[in-house]
């Protein structure tokens, strides 16, 4: 189903991805004798070039061409200078990206390419020639467009490849996050696994809040760091989610990063880290910030467990059954709705979705209209067959923002337009029910909700290891590409 949770929702097709050019031309002038100047000036007038990343470039219309879309859209945008500079990093680590992705062999045939756009058009009710057309119409050729849809789909696969597949976890992070949701819903106590005895072998999962900061930085810069990490110290030391809080200051500040380290024996985790949590038990923070070489650190111990000999698994059946058997009385509350959706496409603004779906939610109130006749005919889904009806879903199942949405909703009553990943939808509940959930959908949904946990954390550091392992050289980013070269 589309609308499911969507582990690489960084990876949606909104993201317009640019062509990679091979740029030999100012490698050669790079690689001679001739002044920095001369090789600047050259530069910056082969089509107006912005940065140089690798031995390829981002050109100034390819900044323009980004700000004109987001613009179309309707997107709330800060003011051309810092928009300019942040479309342009956009546009070097996606370079970056594809840069690598063909380095390492990964391609897309003519022949799959043109099964995509035939998907694509199947799917917006739209022959082959017909979806030509609409793209033609919006200002884009279909050449361009297929180049686009390329690139972007050669990063997808790179990133999952590189990302998803290094990502682990361990059936006890599954137990005790199924611990954490049952205490949350029946409100009592979090089962942790068993502590290790005085002096036995243990594991201890750690978290941690990092914020970076240059060893050579002034005294001044440190301080003011210092002052921030004691700040969320003070934070974390309260009711606040350990790791939403260090996703807040990530969003606040994209150089702090925030991670589970999952299960480690003392000896695999950092000395300066073990030796902060060396008495801290599990649920709480490190009584103090730790100071390392590359910043400081916010630890917390999330759980400490013995260690089991050869990492057998819980050696005693009949406590895992009673687990189980408790496990099976968690109740949830599921919903049944239907919606109607208008999927992100060229052509199509938001502004345009929006009104569209508002006429068909006025239909609907005035009675004039079925809401499942109206989905049948316009959405966009392969829901729409069956008017639009999703089936049952429980806490989790939908990307945030619908889920949020319908959440709201009484039984009957029909949404605003909603925006997500997928585009624009008007939801409707039909009905709702308690229902408990089976032991096997726990593990899924719990394995779901840690993967994509993980996932952010580290597909955020893949980034950032990628971005400072390239090479990169800003040229000229203020100016639009109508503009002279300076």
């Amino acid at each position: 189903m589309m609308l499911c949770r969507n582990r690489l929702k960084h990876l949606s097709a909104a993201i317009l991805f640019c062509g990679l050019a091979s740029f030999s031309s100012f490698s050669a002038a790079q690689d001679s004798a001739r002044s920095g100047a001369v090789v600047d000036s050259k530069v910056r007038n082969i089509d107006g070039v912005a940065a140089v990343v690798n031995t390829g470039y981002v050109t100034r219309k390819e900044i323009d061409d980004r700000i004109a879309a987001l613009k179309k859209q309707g997107a709330k945008l800060p003011d051309d200078a810092t928009l300019r500079k942040v479309i342009l990093e956009r546009l070097i680590v996606e370079k970056i990206q594809l840069q690598n992705a063909e380095q390492d062999g990964v391609k897309i045939t003519d022949k799959e390419i043109n099964k995509i756009v035939g998907d694509i058009a199947a799917k917006n009710k739209l022959t082959y020639a017909e979806l030509k057309v609409k793209i033609e119409a919006s200002g884009t050729t279909f050449a361009r467009y297929k180049e686009m849809l390329r690139d972007e789909i050669i990063v997808s696969r790179y990133r999952e490849r590189e990302v998803e597949g290094k990502i682990k976890i361990s059936d006890a992070e599954i137990d005790n996050f199924i611990a954490d949701r049952r205490a949350a819903v029946t409100g009592g106590p979090v089962q942790r696994s068993a502590p290790a005895a005085k002096g036995a072998p243990e594991e201890i999962d750690v978290a941690q809040i990092f914020i970076p900061v240059n060893a050579g930085a002034g005294a001044g810069t440190q301080a003011e760091v210092k002052k921030l990490a004691d700040a969320l110290l003070r934070q974390a030391r309260g009711d606040a989610d350990f790791m939403q809080l260090g996703a807040m200051a990530a969003k606040d500040n994209p150089s702090i990063k925030f991670q589970d380290l999952g299960y480690r024996t003392p000896d695999r985790l950092p000395q300066l880290f073990y030796e902060a949590i060396r008495n801290t038990g599990g649920g709480q923070v490190a009584s103090n910030v730790v100071k390392s070489p590359a910043g400081y650190h916010v630890l917390k111990v999330l759980d400490r467990r013995a260690l089991v000999a050869g990492a057998a698994p819980e050696p005693q059946a009949a406590p895992q059954e009673a687990a189980s058997t408790t496990l099976q009385n968690i109740m949830v509350t599921q919903t049944m709705s239907r919606h109607i959706l208008l999927r992100n496409r060229p052509g199509l603004s938001n502004q345009d979705a929006e009104r569209r779906l508002q006429g068909y939610r006025d239909q609907v109130r005035a009675k004039t209209a079925d809401f499942g006749e109206l989905a049948k005919k316009y959405s966009e889904d392969g829901s729409a067959a069956n008017g639009g009806n999703l089936g049952w879903m429980g806490p989790g199942d939908l990307v945030p923002e619908f889920d949020q949405a319908m959440n709201r909703l009484q039984v009957g009553e029909v949404s605003n337009p909603v925006k997500t990943e997928f585009g624009w939808h008007l939801i409707q509940v039909l009905e709702r029910r308690e229902a408990q959930l089976t032991i096997e959908k726990q593990r899924q949904f719990a394995l779901a909700a840690i993967r994509e946990k993980k996932f952010e954390q580290a597909y955020q550091d893949w980034l950032r290891e990628l971005r400072d392992t390239a090479t990169v050289k800003i040229l000229n980013v203020e100016d639009a590409a109508t503009s002279a070269p300076r």
